[in-house]
């Protein structure tokens, strides 16, 4: 099975943003539900899917969210997603968008338990699958893109050659972005500094979950630290919320030359720019708006969407769902350089997808003579060759 090219939905963004005050006349006001794994305020993953939401408010007229945030079996326990998407729908909510892949279960039993609604699973692959029903859709974005790009900065950065990647728990979501940030570490030491491969270390520690829950998880603070005791100079964050970030900062602070790249929320340099080479983020306002135009106008068909940046301006905040802001603390000098990768990726004359690629044991992920597949990529079952840590849970 092939995944659908995410061109089209690109050019209806387009379409959609030109006419972004049109509002059809006698449509009833959209009211729409959001289930965030995270705090809402978080500076993270749950941040930006809520502020995707407030977009959609400021975008569709007489639009109006309904929000609940911390929904994971240890901030809530007992909470189920069906529970509380009953209340959402009691409160008049037409559309639910479920923000984490471990939703997944819940939001299908919600999704069959009210046929009269549209749910929208964030992450998820159930339409590819056949398990689905009707009123459920798939959305996700290329935040590959965005992880390469913070793989080649901190290459470029580091004077180790160590690289540290901070993740969450592991499965194929979480696999396939650490791995993407390898390979543009990788494309930098090689192809850009002219260094070795095997004079490159990055090494991925897993804390158990999307952010930290004292007691449940490993806790990415001390991880974090551990990387830079051991030596590695720059952390790559791939948890929900900045701590790898300010542990760096910390560090500088007593001297040392440490930096790291959080995830997932535009504006999270602002919490250590001295430390900041950039972040990778979700812009999720403008997939967020098609999606709830189409429900409120009764046309929305339910399909899985996975969205490529929009190379032109990653950042234009209309447009791309998915961006890399430099942070103050990346050199001009690499500035450039990453511009230059950047460009090279969207036009395809850099395709780190392209074989031979091999899995940490040796088994071949993309042979010499072509490129990954979208599903190859999708599916992701282990690290890549040439990274350190583990590719599946203790």
């Amino acid at each position: 099975m092939r995944l659908r090219h995410s061109r089209v939905l690109l050019a209806a963004i387009a379409i959609c943003l030109a006419f972004a005050t049109v509002s059809r006349a006698g449509d009833a006001p959209l009211v729409f539900g959001l289930l965030l794994v995270g705090p809402y305020n978080d500076k993270g993953y749950s941040q930006a899917q809520y502020e995707g939401g407030r977009y959609v408010e400021a975008k569709l007229p007489g639009s109006r969210m309904i929000y609940l945030d911390q929904v994971n079996p240890t901030d809530r326990p007992g909470m189920t997603i069906p529970q509380a998407v009953d209340d959402m729908a009691a409160k008049g909510a037409r559309l639910v968008i479920a923000g984490s892949e471990d939703m997944r279960d819940g939001i299908l039993e919600a999704a069959v338990r009210h046929p009269e609604m549209t749910f929208l699973h964030v992450s998820g692959d159930d339409v590819l699958t056949g398990k689905a029903p009707k009123n459920l859709g798939n959305l996700f974005a290329k935040i590959e893109y965005g992880k390469m790009m913070a793989g080649f900065a901190a290459a470029m950065t580091t004077k180790t050659g160590k690289i540290g990647y901070l993740g969450p728990l592991v499965n194929d979501e979480t696999r396939r972005v650490a791995n993407a940030a390898y390979l543009g570490a990788r494309y930098a030491w090689e192809h850009v500094r002219g260094k070795k491969p095997e004079e490159l270390t990055f090494k991925v520690s897993w804390i158990g979950f999307w952010f930290n829950i004292p007691g449940v998880t490993a806790d990415p603070n001390q991880m974090a630290g551990a990387f830079f005791d051991q030596g590695f100079d720059v952390v790559i964050s791939g948890l929900d919320a900045p701590e790898a970030l300010t542990v760096a900062a910390a560090r500088r602070e007593a001297g040392a030359d440490a930096y790291a790249l959080p995830y997932v929320y535009k504006p999270a340099c602002q919490l250590a720019p001295e430390a900041c080479l950039g972040v990778p983020y979700f812009n999720w306002g403008p997939p967020f708006l098609i999606i709830a135009r189409q429900v409120a106008a009764g046309t929305y068909q339910p399909a899985f969407a996975w969205l490529t940046p929009d190379f032109a301006d990653m950042n234009d905040a209309d447009k791309s769902p998915v961006g890399f802001l430099p942070g103050p603390a990346l050199s001009a000098e690499n500035r450039k350089y990453l511009d230059i990768f950047s460009a090279a990726l969207g036009s395809g004359a850099v395709d780190l997808y392209a074989g031979p690629l091999d899995y940490q044991d040796g088994t071949v992920f993309v042979p010499a003579g072509r490129t990954a597949t979208e599903k190859e990529q999708w599916y992701c079952p282990q690290l890549l060759r040439g990274m350190q840590g583990q590719s599946a849970a203790k």
